[in-house]
């Protein structure tokens, strides 16, 4: 088959496959990413993510993660809500889980596409490797280089077509392709990311230090949340999409196809207080599926403590007594912050 109909094909099956974005790019990436990569890692602002520093090369460099790679595809999967994504965060009695998480876990919906068309690449006697967030890939950059659209002033892919809710995902190919033009920058000057951080998570446009952003401090790390950010958090228990939902370019995204990832109703504004008394069996059988039950029931409930402390409702008091009872201390530790902050 000559490359031309290769891509053609390619696009076709990644179409049908239900991806709304797809772009080709070389498998190589600028030595200012590298060296943008490696500022960021030296100034400590991936945080507790150590992963990012132990594979740094194989991140910079798609060749050092494959070397026999020659063209990379990448890919998009439109997660954009139907409704408003932060209505949630004025209703105090209730936890604000992100878009992405509130039904089933992406990566596995992502990959299993991904794993459907490198089939249809290696039916043509060409390697293939596909990948989602979890490898040290670069997804964004690559995503930029193909078409897809530009890296935001968020750190986070804009589309045209979809705004900010695209999940990204890879196939790396020994197969030669026609790359795409890269995607133009078009935030102008813009700055409603930067200016609705909760935490001021951004030290300057395109630049993030993970130490402050909700979504790192509910997910990523695992100590008690640094007070200075507490009352930033509201009640934010899971990520936070203030960031995204704000871009302009949102006005074009229609809703996410993917009915796996339609929202469960129970987690749309689950209440605090029946999220405060899950232990760890009730938690894994609520979040089955769900992205959320990777970091723990312990880690997720500490969130819950700290936006229980925030509700202003003293009819959560019996909640964060309970937990300021729990047997982990970090857990025990927010609640009784939780407590304080109701009592005054």
């Amino acid at each position: 088959m000559a490359a031309a109909d290769a891509k053609t094909a390619i696009i076709a099956r990644a179409r049908a496959l239900g991806f709304d974005a797809i772009g080709f790019a070389q498998a190589s990436l600028s030595p200012k990413r590298a060296a943008g990569l490696r500022e960021y890692l030296q100034a400590g602002r991936h945080g507790e993510m150590r992963w990012m520093a132990e594979r740094e090369k194989q991140r910079a460099d798609p060749k050092a993660l494959w070397p026999e790679v020659v063209s990379v595809i990448s890919l998009g999967l439109s997660y954009a809500p139907e409704g408003d994504p932060l209505e949630n965060l004025c209703r105090k009695q209730v936890g604000n889980i992100s878009v992405y998480a509130r039904n089933r876990d992406y990566h596995d919906i992502v990959k299993g596409k991904l794993k459907h068309l490198a089939q249809a690449i290696a039916a043509l006697g060409k390697g293939v490797k596909v990948f989602v967030d979890t490898a040290p890939v670069m997804e964004k950059p690559l995503a930029m280089q193909a078409g897809l659209g530009w890296q935001g002033k968020h750190t986070n892919l804009v589309s045209r077509a979809h705004g900010s809710w695209l999940f990204l995902g890879e196939v790396f190919t020994t197969l030669e392709i026609a790359q795409d033009a890269p995607h133009a920058d078009r935030c102008g000057s813009c700055r409603a990311c930067q200016d609705v951080c909760p935490t001021e998570a951004f030290p300057a446009p395109y630049k993030l230090d993970a130490r402050r952003c909700i979504s790192y401090l509910t997910i990523e790390y695992t100590g008690p949340i640094p007070e200075e950010f507490r009352v930033a958090m509201g009640n934010r228990i899971y990520g936070c999409d203030d960031c995204l939902a704000v871009c302009p370019w949102n006005k074009f995204a229609k809703a996410g196809r993917e009915q796996k990832l339609a929202q469960r109703e129970d987690l749309t504004a689950p209440l605090l207080a029946e999220l405060a008394a899950l232990d760890d069996a009730a938690f894994r059988q609520k979040f089955s599926g769900s992205p959320v039950k990777r970091i723990g029931r312990n880690r997720f409930v500490r969130n819950v403590a700290i936006a229980i402390g925030n509700s202003g409702d003293l009819l959560l008091m019996p909640a964060a007594e309970a937990l300021a009872r729990d047997a982990d201390s970090v857990v025990a530790e927010a609640g009784a912050w939780a407590m304080k902050r109701l009592k005054n």
